[in-house]
């Protein structure tokens, strides 16, 4: 226990020695304060009896900023005095274009005027007053130097000119303007260390030199559309192309010699000229241009320009790279611009054609007949026009671009297709005023086989335009002409052939009339008159030429047999007996040789299938035993399937003998048996109607009264 509380005495005695000692350096402290408190309250109040002397140095401090300017003005003095002087020798040495020397006094003036200006920044003496008193000295400074860059602006203006006459004078102006780039760069450099902007500067004459380029190259093309519409438009862009080419040329060979490398001079007078240029076929674009100077702006884009007429020039190379240069005019607008020269040539095109089938028509009326080429074929120019306009059209849209040449060959074919639409309907209508007047026109079939044959020659000159212009291996195009177009072609041959059957069948159906009548069975000439038509007719289609004279004569052949059995039918003769059968099948047989041997010599070559119905019907009229009718009418259905009971029935009639059982079992055969016409069948009995049987009355008919 004595040792615990020996222990807690003294730690209660350590802790009290210390706040002791602790409260004897509070007290210090307080009183060093308290000595600090009264320094500092003699020091104010030494403060506030000095402030009226402090005063007394402001005027002091005043008199020093003047001698420091003036020490600054008597520096300078000698430059201050010689300003007026060196002004007027540099303004003497502008005017007699002394360049280079007046660009030296210019710089020594400006150099004086910035020194000054520097000195007072420094000592601290350029205010407003002061600045203004100095530049007011150095004004006519200003006025040399814009002086000095219109000199230089008006050679750099006319620098192609320099080069080529007195580069030196050239020269001169660029060593001026980078002596002003590398002095703007200096003064720049003190500019961000002292904060003092000095006036003019910076001039960046080398941005300014550009600019005046890009000037002189932008006048090029200051033009409108009145001074350049029509064959202007032309003559236009080749002086555009002779300019340019000149003004490349010089630049390259002389005014490269003249610039820093680091102006890269070509390079920038190819890239403006193309960026003027561009901008100029776009106004020229934009304005209302005829289908002739639509062709002279895709063709001089397309194909001049990058030529080696133009900047694929060899003198131009390695420099210039004419396919690697961007396209003066965008895609949408070369797209644009194709397809208003599509529209314009096709509505030239269908002009064109309009025009030459009126005059075709209008040879049609002609009182001569028409020309013959060297065979005495019938012949017509329109075909040649026709294509020709066509051949001109492609071959021109081929000078500038495939993708053209394609939209004109599709566009053609179709306005060619048009036209032989047009062309049928003129013959129809040529067909309706000949019905109107016999007599008119003079030479009406002979104009038909004329027409004829111009369709042959369009059959042959499309097929040759299409292998030269689709099948040249590089059109991806189908390799035949469009089944359309060979439609079309087609219908107008065949409406030609028609309109000349129709003539053909005028002038002969009046000698059917006495076919199969008493004087016929008797043995008269009837077919031989026909033959003398039909002699007439096929003389005239030996001016047509094959295969169409062929088709001629095989459609004449099919007209003079379809109207044989037509007045068979329509005129019901009747045979009492089996002599007078005899008679009637012999007489058939002897037409049918007679036709057959007129046509051999006519020169058909293949006779049609349609000669043997005569044959046919003449047996079925011969046999003598009528349990044959059925096979010889079974014969007849089988080669001819367009006849019908009606037809057969009157042959049955004419016979004169058959029962009413016989007609009864042959009609039924008939119906039995499906008939299909073959394809390709040329109909024969459907062309035929069946003249309905008078009906018989046992009441007389008479007249009314």
């Amino acid at each position: 226990m004595a040792s615990i509380e020996s222990r807690l005495k003294s730690v209660v005695h350590s802790y009290l020695e210390g706040v002791g000692l602790g409260l004897g350096q509070l007290c210090s402290a307080l009183e060093d304060v308290r000595t600090v408190c009264h320094t500092m309250k003699e020091v104010r109040q030494d403060w506030q009896n000095t402030t009226a002397g402090f005063k007394n140095l402001e005027r002091f401090r005043e008199l020093v900023s003047e001698h420091m300017r003036l020490t600054t003005v008597m520096h300078h003095l000698p430059q201050v005095i010689l300003v007026p002087q060196v002004v007027e020798e540099t303004q003497q040495l502008i005017e007699s274009r002394q360049l280079l020397e007046a660009h030296s006094k210019l710089m020594q003036l400006e150099c004086w005027r910035d020194n000054t200006l520097y000195q007072m920044h420094h000592s601290g003496g350029l205010d407003p007053e002061s600045k203004e008193v100095i530049m007011c000295h150095f004004s006519r400074v200003e006025q040399l130097s814009d002086a000095l860059a219109k000199e230089i602006w008006d050679i750099v203006g006319h620098a192609l000119n320099f080069v080529k006459q007195d580069p030196a004078v050239f020269v001169t102006a660029v060593r001026i303007i980078e002596r002003e780039e590398k002095t703007d760069r200096l003064i720049q450099d003190d500019q961000n260390q002292h904060q003092l902007l000095l006036p003019g500067r910076p001039k960046n004459w080398r941005q300014k030199f550009f600019k005046v380029i890009e000037e002189i190259i932008s006048v090029q093309f200051h033009v409108t559309y009145l001074d350049i519409k029509g064959l202007g438009l032309a003559n236009h862009l080749e002086s555009l192309q002779n300019h340019i080419m000149n003004n490349l040329t010089i630049v390259k060979h002389l005014m490269v010699q003249c610039c820093p490398p680091e102006y890269d001079i070509f390079s920038t007078f190819v890239l403006l000229h193309q960026k003027y240029l561009s901008r100029h076929l776009q106004d020229i674009v934009s304005w209302d241009l005829s289908k002739n100077e639509v062709f002279t702006i895709l063709n001089w884009t397309l194909n001049v320009y990058h030529s080696p007429e133009m900047l694929g020039h060899p003198d131009l190379f390695p420099e210039v790279d004419a396919m690697n240069l961007e396209p003066l005019l965008s895609k949408e607008v070369l797209q644009k611009l194709e397809n208003k020269y599509v529209s314009e040539v096709r509505a030239s095109m269908s002009e064109w054609m309009q025009k030459a089938l009126e005059a075709e028509v209008n040879d049609w009326f002609r009182d001569q007949e028409p020309d013959e080429d060297h065979e005495g074929y019938y012949q017509s120019s329109l075909p040649v026009i026709i294509m020709q306009i066509l051949s001109e059209n492609i071959h021109l849209a081929s000078m500038i671009c495939s993708s053209l040449t394609e939209q004109l060959l599709v566009m053609a074919l179709n306005e060619l297709e048009i036209f032989l639409r047009r062309f049928r309907e003129a013959l129809i209508d040529y067909e309706k005023d000949h019905l109107k007047d016999r007599s008119s026109p003079k030479h009406y079939t002979l104009y038909l086989l004329t027409a004829i044959n111009s369709c042959l020659a369009f059959q042959f000159s499309i097929s040759n335009f299409h292998r030269q212009y689709f099948e040249d291996g590089n059109n991806d195009m189908c390799h035949q002409p469009p089944s359309s177009l060979m439609s079309a072609l087609e219908l107008t041959t065949k409406k030609s052939c028609s309109l000349l059957m129709g003539e053909l069948l005028y002038d002969v159906q009046p000698q059917f009339l006495y076919v199969f009548s008493q004087s016929w069975r008797m043995g008269s000439d009837l077919i031989d008159n026909v033959c003398m038509v039909l002699d007439h007719y096929c003389k005239c289609f030996g001016r047509v030429k094959e295969p169409i004279y062929q088709i001629l004569l095989q459609e004449c052949q099919h007209v003079v047999v379809v109207e044989y059995l037509r007045a068979l039918m329509e005129k019901r003769m009747v045979c009492r007996n089996s002599e007078e059968r005899s008679q009637f099948s012999d007489k058939m047989t002897q037409d049918s040789l007679q036709l057959n041997d007129f046509f051999c010599k006519m020169g058909l070559e293949k006779s049609e299938p349609i000669m043997n119905v005569i044959p046919l019907v003449s047996d079925l009229i011969r046999v003598t035993d009528t349990t044959l009718l059925s096979l010889q009418v079974s014969d007849l259905v089988m080669k001819y399937p367009d006849i019908s009971d009606e037809h057969v029935s009157v042959l049955l009639d004419i016979r004169g003998d058959v029962t009413k059982e016989t007609r009864m079992t042959v009609l039924e055969l008939l119906q039995e048996n499906s008939r299909t016409l073959p394809e390709g069948y040329q109909s024969v009995f459907s062309n035929i109607l069946v003249p309905t049987p008078a009906m018989a009355f046992c009441i007389p008919a008479v007249k009314c009264t």
